[in-house]
Order: C-alpha cells, then structure tokens, then sequence
C-alpha cells in the first residue's frame, strides 16, 4: 500500500565588516515568508509537518533565524481566522506564503494574486480555481494535492473488506470546510454501489450534528462510515468524538490519515502529511531564487500511509485480514 519512496544574522554595523561571501550565500537581506495553517499550533499533526518543512529548508541553506524569516500563522479550522490572518500575512509584503488546505489557499487567493503562494494538503485545485491546470498553474500559486479523487473509492473498498457485512455507509464531511466534497463524493458512491453497498453523504457542521449523523447510520444493522480529509473533522474535539462514536455505535470507519488511526480509528490510508511539507521546501527554495509559480507543475502525492488500529479492531468484533496486516505501514496494537 505504501509506496515508500544561513544564514548571516545582522548585528548592526558589524555586518558591513564581513567578508562579502559570508554574507551572499542566499542574497543580502533575510528573506520572509509566511505558513498560515489550517490546523491549530497543538494539533497533534503540527509539529511534525513542520519539522519536516523546516528540516528540508535547512538542507536547502534556509534557517530561520538567520537568512530567513517565518512568520507563522494558526486558523485551527476557524474560516474567519483564516481570512484575517490572511490579510495580516499579504500585508506584510512577504516574499511568499505557504497555505496549508484548501480554504487557506481560498483566503489567500481574495487577498493577492502577486505574491507566490505555495499549497499543501490541498484537494482539487483546479476545481478550485487555483491554477489553469496541474502541469501550467498559469498565475501565482501552486503546490502539492493532498489526496486524489480516487481515494474517495478506495475507502469504499478497505470498509468493505474490513466489515463484509456493510450494507450502507455514509462519506462524512463539512461542507464550509470541504466545498470540495464532490471530488471526493463521487468516486465513493460509485464504488459503494458497485459492492452491494448503499451509500448516503453526511453534511455536518457542528459537535451535535456530528453526533446526529453517526448514530443516524448505526441505528441500521450494516452501518460504515467514510470519513473525507476536512480540517474541521481532523481537529481534536470532533476527531475524538467521532472515534468515541464510531465505538458507541460499533460502526467500522475508514480515515485519512494516521494520526487518525493513532486516535482509536479503525483504519486509515492515505498521504504522510510530513511528506508533502518536505517536498513544498523545494518549491520555497526555487521561487526565492527566482522561480515563478507559474511555471512549476503542481505535483501529486507519492508517499502513502496504510495504518491499522487493531485494538479498535477487536472492540467492534473485526477479523483484520493476514495480508492487511503484512501490508500495513503500521498495526497499532
């Protein structure tokens, strides 16, 4: 499943005094971006995603602190945070923004289209409107796709393996959150269908409507759930209690992501988020030097996560097939 595959800080007139090398390597003055994320700072999935970013920086010749600047920004899934922080970031008049999700890209996009902005964990961004195609983005922004429509199905296949017994299963998402929803929508009712599985699509805005929607689909033997990349659902709160749920109503549930499987979800398959940050370091690295986002193709996913909770396993009664188990990056016990 998996597919494994500085920096002078100035210090008054002292600096005039330092060989010119020394003080060229990356250009005279200390570049500034931005990274406005769709998460909050103590999500469980920040630090190491931007370890990763500031880790593949560093091998570029980019620290911050010295030849550069970060200026960091946390919406925590809050889209009127989103649209504040950025004004505040555009107004900064920074070399370059990253923008992690898809409404982050939205917000960004009313506020500039002259600063380059580089995208992460971002779904459909030609449906979107963020760039003419994926091999010509054609304007100021580009990046990494988070997950490919594909998936949408693939989900439906893991649920039915995992629970052969499944007769109906709803996709869960916010549709503030994901306007993207039909990417991922689509693809997840035409392979529902063709497993014998009646698929139903669960707009949630809220903790309550969460719960509604859950014990909805459990109250009818054969239950699953689909649980779509959306930043609102990934948040702490309503990602534990979507585990507590899912337990409470023994219902199977496929994720997107590990950190999800490591909360008490069932299973997940999808990107390494730290992955996709690594890899945005290098369009950093080429726009500072003079690359125009334009010209640089948004790139796929290539790096995938396969991980199974087999304690959460047991609780609902679920045999993991041998070769799932074999196939796993990860069995969490």
């Amino acid at each position: 499943m998996s597919t494994r595959r500085e920096f002078i800080t100035l210090l008054g007139g002292a600096a005039t005094a330092w060989p010119l090398a020394a003080r060229g390597q990356q250009g005279e003055r200390i570049r500034r971006i931005g990274l406005l994320s769709g998460n909050a700072r103590e999500d469980v999935q920040s630090p190491p995603s931007i370890a990763a970013f500031t880790k593949g920086l560093q091998a570029l010749g980019w620290t911050d602190g010295q030849n550069l600047k970060i200026e960091y920004r946390w919406s925590a899934g809050n889209l009127d945070l989103m649209k504040e922080y950025a004004r505040e970031l555009v107004a900064l008049k920074l070399d370059l923004i990253v923008a992690h999700t898809t409404q982050v890209v939205a917000a960004l996009r009313q506020e500039t289209t002259t600063i380059p902005i580089v995208f992460v964990v971002v779904s459909d961004p030609v449906g979107s409107g963020f760039v003419n195609s994926l091999a010509n983005p054609g304007g100021n922004i580009t990046g990494f796709i988070n997950i490919e429509s594909s998936l949408g199905g693939k989900w439906v296949e893991l649920l039915k393996e995992v629970a052969p017994r499944t007769t109906h299963a709803a996709i869960i998402f916010n549709p503030e959150t994901a306007p993207y929803a039909e990417y991922y929508r689509q693809p997840f009712e035409t392979a529902a269908r063709s497993f014998g599985i009646k698929p139903t699509a669960a707009a949630v805005r809220s903790a309550a409507e969460i719960e509604q929607a859950l014990v909805a689909v459990g109250a009818q033997a054969g239950g699953g759930l689909v649980i779509m990349p959306d930043i609102f659902l990934g948040r702490s709160d309503n990602l534990n209690l979507i585990v507590s749920l899912a337990a409470r109503q023994h219902l199977p549930a496929i994720y997107p992501y590990r950190f999800m499987a490591a909360a008490g979800g069932l299973l997940s398959y999808g990107i390494d988020n730290r992955d996709l940050f690594g890899r945005a370091s290098t369009y950093v690295d080429r726009i500072l030097k003079g690359a125009k986002p334009a010209n640089l193709p948004v790139q796929l996913p290539t790096k995938f996560e396969f991980v199974i909770n087999l304690k959460t396993a047991k609780a609902l009664g679920l045999e993991m097939p041998l070769r799932f188990q074999q196939l796993a990056d990860e069995v969490i016990e």
